[in-house]
């Protein structure tokens, strides 16, 4: 089976707009093996979306073509890009949507702007059903993407993934995701926090609120409302609490700071 075509956007399943997109990408390639990641993305949330796609992309098979649209600028200037990461693609809107996954690797990005590639009429409204789709079932046809664009090095970037190591030894990271339990992802990773210094004594400050408490998994023995932290499945520190909203407990929001910090 060829690798899939995966779908990500902010439409709902209310409206027309997703059978649209596969309508189209069928018409091309009746053979293409669609997959929905989500389409319950925020209305016009980019950084949500560009989260949810760089938790989700790592466990698909080389080749797979990833279509991103969460895109407040339909219609305007703003590019359309192919991006190839190893082996896998990415095709949206410059915007910043596929940021996280380019930082974590050496992109190649390419402007497509030949409406040859496009369905036509191409609406000023939808470019999902009739710029990205085609894009990405060309692709799944076997076209390159040097065919399909022009290579770029300036596109669109979100703040970087990566937080920062400060000469005192703490280290600076945000609130990247909350997620629908209410756990609080962050941007810090096992490169930043190793065990050696979880196991010193650490502490995390986030919204005047101090967590030292490390598990292994959610279902910790500890009182609903005390929170703690756990390695999430996508590589990142969560601030959870056990069956409670940590979020909701610590009137957190998404680029809220968190700093870690020796005790000793």
């Amino acid at each position: 089976m060829k690798p899939p075509i995966t779908l990500l956007t902010d439409f709902g399943t209310g409206d027309y707009f997703v059978a649209a997109m596969k309508g189209v990408i069928l018409s091309y390639n009746p053979s293409a093996h669609i997959v929905d990641i989500t389409h319950e993305i925020p209305a016009q949330d980019i950084e949500a979306a560009a989260f949810t796609l760089f938790a989700a992309y790592s466990a698909f098979p080389n080749g797979t073509i990833h279509v991103a649209v969460v895109d407040p600028g339909v219609g305007s200037g703003r590019r359309a890009i192919l991006i190839k990461v190893d082996s896998q693609f990415f095709v949206g809107p410059d915007n910043g949507i596929f940021s996280y996954v380019c930082d974590v690797s050496k992109p190649k990005v390419f402007h497509v702007t030949d409406p040859i590639w496009f369905r036509r009429p191409v609406s000023d409204t939808f470019h999902g059903r009739d710029v990205f789709a085609p894009i990405a079932a060309w692709l799944s046809l076997g076209l390159t993407p040097k065919r399909l664009g022009k290579e770029i090095d300036d596109y669109v970037r979100l703040p970087s993934l990566h937080p920062e190591t400060n000469l005192d030894g703490t280290i600076s990271g945000r609130v990247i995701h909350i997620d629908h339990f209410g756990n609080c992802v962050t941007n810090i990773t096992a490169n930043e926090l190793t065990n050696e210094l979880i196991d010193a004594g650490l502490r995390l400050t986030i919204r005047e609120h101090q967590v030292e408490t490390f598990h292994r998994f959610f279902a910790a023995e500890t009182n609903v409302n005390k929170f703690f932290c756990v390695w999430g499945s996508a590589g990142f520190l969560e601030i959870a609490a056990r069956n409670n909203s940590a979020a909701k407990l610590l009137n957190v929001k998404r680029g809220d700071s968190v700093v870690a910090a020796s005790v000793r």
